[in-house]
């Protein structure tokens, strides 16, 4: 883990902000606001904990001009705290302790092109024309498959693997148990009987993309399935054969994503919902939690389904009425015709 000190005034030059207290003061890792001692550095990014200021033990407090008057101890003050408080936590990250070059153990088929700056570690199982490119790090029992390509400086961690033909750009993180390119869900049905549909696209990533653990993202049937640029998937994440997703998307844990579905630009949809497959999600659209999205989207917007929680004898309530509405309907459709009928006459 880095063990590096920052002073006040290098991190303000980090995230361009203004210092209140002691400009070297110096600091070695990040803590909460409850939790932070004296060599640790903290935010606030939500006026909910403005109550706990006046006490934080912390060294010194990340925080917006709002927020200085509940705080007179060492401040870096920027507009957006939430923010400032991303980019130095890349700091105080714990370092990859793997060092250039291949491991002995590792497999790695004599037509794999493997930078000299790469780190390839212990397990690793490398196929036919896989190429590598500078400052990869490939984590221990990885598996990469023919033809894959892994761009300058991403990280594969522990246990990824990479069927043949997965294509991942610049600068990427996958994250442990990860699956690329595994057959998407294709079947024909004869007479009851399924037969499988060979899955012959690959999988293409963009560049800066985060996986999350346990993550999977299936090949295409013909054509393949492209992660854009900047995207970011959470853990445990369906994606099924030739999705498409568009650049800076975000996707919270446990959401699946039909085959052929195309996702727009600047796209964030929260944890557990469904999208089935064939639609088109506008870019700069936003989907609430364990949402079901059964059609296209053609406005970005804020779209939500589902009920909100209940207290479980209120919702057993409304369970019953739910089923009620369909002869509710129909009833108050035979009343308006009554009343039709009565002023025509």
């Amino acid at each position: 883990m880095s063990r590096q000190e920052y002073s006040l005034i290098e991190l303000a030059e980090i995230i361009a902000a203004d210092i209140q207290g002691d400009a070297n003061y110096r600091v070695s890792s990040i803590g909460t606001l409850q939790s932070a001692s004296s060599e640790q550095l903290t935010f606030i990014a939500n006026p909910k904990y403005q109550k706990y200021l006046p006490t934080t033990q912390a060294g010194a407090v990340i925080l917006s001009e709002q927020d200085l008057s509940y705080f007179s101890g060492n401040a870096l003050i920027t507009a957006n705290p939430y923010l400032a408080y991303a980019r130095l936590s890349q700091l105080f990250a714990r370092d990859v302790l793997l060092s250039a070059g291949i491991s002995p153990s590792a497999e790695v088929h004599p037509s794999a092109q493997i930078s000299g700056s790469a780190t390839v570690a212990a397990g690793v199982i490398i196929s036919e024309d896989v190429r590598i490119a500078d400052n990869v790090v490939v984590g221990p029992n990885t598996v990469i498959g023919a033809g894959c390509i892994v761009g300058e400086n991403s990280l594969l961690q522990a246990n990824v693997t990479l069927y043949p033909d997965v294509h991942i750009g610049k600068e990427c993180l996958v994250h442990s148990g990860a699956v690329l390119g595994a057959d998407g869900f294709g079947f024909a049905n004869e007479s009851g009987k399924w037969v499988k549909i060979a899955q012959l696209g690959g999988v293409r990533i963009g560049d800066n993309v985060e996986i999350g653990a346990c993550t999977t993202i299936d090949r295409g049937a013909l054509d393949n399935t492209e992660i854009g640029n900047g995207v970011i998937l959470d853990n445990q994440i369906q994606i099924a054969h030739n999705v498409q997703i568009g650049e800076h998307s975000a996707i919270a844990g446990c959401t699946a994503v039909a085959g052929s579905t195309k996702i727009g630009a600047n796209c964030t949809i929260a944890g557990a919902c469904g999208i089935t497959g064939h639609l088109e999600i506008a870019a700069g659209t936003h989907i609430t939690a364990m949402s079901l999205v059964t059609k296209s989207i053609k406005e970005p917007g804020a779209y939500s389904s589902g009920t909100g929680m209940l207290p479980t004898k209120e919702w057993k309530k409304s369970v019953v009425r739910f089923r009620q509405l369909d002869d509710l309907s129909r009833r108050l459709k035979s009343l308006e015709e009554k009343v039709l009928k009565s002023k025509g006459s």
